[in-house]
This record gives structure tokens, sequence and C-alpha cells, in this order.
């Protein structure tokens, strides 16, 4: 089966999905994306993604060209014209394309809607079960790091510093604290069985899976506190541990080459990966 995007409208060849080189996504990153997970063939999560899509663009003053009802539509209509049953779907929006390159936001410019969908066994990673290394490199982003900006540069030039030394991950730090991973949310977990993960703010983007995670794991009573913690930290937790939707929760087992919790998988990061995996399928659309 040859791959489907969607758009502005169409379902198309992926091979032939294109937009003008006078988007202002290209030209500015002027634009907002959204990644979900596709488990069994059906969306995880994907009313809290949608509703972070919405935020996004509106701290933008970015329209949206439908309606999250018809995104949502669509979104299921290239899933199974591509017939995933586990992967991603990668969906972004700019404020279209002008006539020209100017910084002013355009009037009368339809705004660019494009999706396409990757497969991925999310549930069988090897990571899963190995857990992953990560490093830490200082956070040179902007501050509005809330609105999930296709602006990535900074997280494009962490993650390969972490590829090039062999981790799967790189850990953003800032005034001697853990803000965020390139592509997910920090966790770790004290020796007292202290769930820790950062506070939302203008500092972060507010993880969907993360906020996932955080909620159940309280419904099962365990002890969270939302606040920033240190690399020194992290490296005397019990354990440490990432999330995001396109890894669930993943143990991290190794920060900058030294061991966390002995350097093996944990029993916390093993346990809610399993218990978010039973939400996601149980509440997937």
């Amino acid at each position: 089966m040859h791959p489907i995007a969607y758009v502005n409208g169409a379902f198309v060849p992926l091979s032939d999905a294109k937009v003008s080189i006078l988007d202002r996504g290209f030209l500015f990153a002027d634009g907002i994306y959204e990644v979900a997970a596709v488990l069994d063939g059906r969306l995880v999560d994907n009313a809290s993604h949608l509703a972070r899509l919405q935020r996004s663009v509106g701290e933008i003053a970015l329209p949206l060209p439908e309606t999250l009802e018809r995104i949502q539509e669509i979104q299921k209509e290239l899933v199974a014209r591509n017939a995933l049953d586990s992967g991603l779907l990668y969906l972004e929006v700019t404020r279209g394309a002008d006539s020209g390159r100017d910084f002013v936001f355009p009037k009368g410019v339809t705004p660019t809607l494009v999706m396409f969908v990757s497969a991925k066994d999310i549930i069988n990673a090897p990571n899963a079960k190995a857990g992953i290394g990560v490093i830490t490199v200082p956070d040179i982003r902007w501050e509005r790091r809330d609105i999930k900006s296709v602006a990535l540069l900074a997280q494009v030039l962490a993650k390969q510093a972490a590829a090039e030394a062999g981790c799967g991950e790189a850990w953003m730090v800032e005034d001697g604290v853990v803000t965020e991973g390139g592509s997910s949310s920090a966790f770790i977990l004290t020796q007292d069985d202290v769930i820790v993960t950062r506070n939302n703010s203008n500092a972060i983007l507010p993880g969907c899976t993360r906020k996932a995670v955080v909620a159940l794991a309280e419904e099962r009573q365990l002890k969270v506190e939302e606040r920033p913690f240190s690399v020194a930290e992290a490296l005397a937790a019990k354990e440490a541990f990432i999330t995001s939707a396109s890894a669930f929760v993943q143990p991290v087992v190794t920060i900058d080459g030294k061991p966390v919790g002995g350097g093996k998988v944990g029993a916390m990061a093993t346990r809610l990966r399993e218990i978010y995996i039973d939400f996601a399928r149980a509440t997937a659309v």
C-alpha cells in the first residue's frame, strides 16, 4: 500500500503531498503541530491533543481551517486509508501561503492543514524493556515553550547530540534544573517513592501523555509532586523515565553516562507504562 497524506482538503499519495514554498510554516515556522499515537487502529488520548492544538493556535492568533470535530474525522479517515494499526499521526497547521514574504500576518489567506501517518510498534519498543540513556544540554529555546510551535531547531540540535552520544533523548537544563526532553516530559522517582515532574508553565510544553500519567498515578494513590528537579537529584533518584505520545512511558537508565537506579529499568516506570497502555486502549477513539 502506498502511504496517503492529507493536504488542504484532499487525500493524496504521500509522494505527491506538497505545499507552496511561500507557506509561512516553511518561511517563518509560523505554525503549530500535534502528534497523536495510534493503537489498534484508533487515536490515543486525542481529545487532549486537540485541546492543546486549539490552545496553541489561539496563543498565536492562528485560525483553524476546520472545526476540531472535522479534524478528528479527517484523522480517523487518514488512519483507515493507511490501514494503520500502530503508529503516529502528525498534524500541522500554518498561517498559509501569501503572495510574498512579509513578517506581518497576511490577510485573506487560508491556513494550511496537513497530516500524515507513520507506522511504529510502540507497545513492543525494545527501549521500553532496556531503558534509554539521556544526555543533558543547555535549554536554548524561546520563552513560550508551552506553545507547540513547529520551530524545533533547538530540539533538533539537542536530539542530534543525544544520538551522537548513543542516547535516546536529551534533557534540557536551565537555571540548574531540568525543563524537559527534546520531545518528551521528564520524570524521576525519589528514594522515598515520590514521582516528580516539572510543573506546567511557559517553560515547558504541557505534555498530553504527561498529564494522563500524572492523573493515573494519583488515581492509584501514588504520591506526585509537580516541581523542578536538578540533574543531581535525578542521578540520586531511585528511577527516571520520560513520557511522550511516541513512547508512552520509557525508562531512563543513565544520565550523561552515569547510572540511575543502578542502571536498571525500575518497577515504577514499568508499572506506569502498563497502566498507561491499559488507559490508551480503553479510551482510544
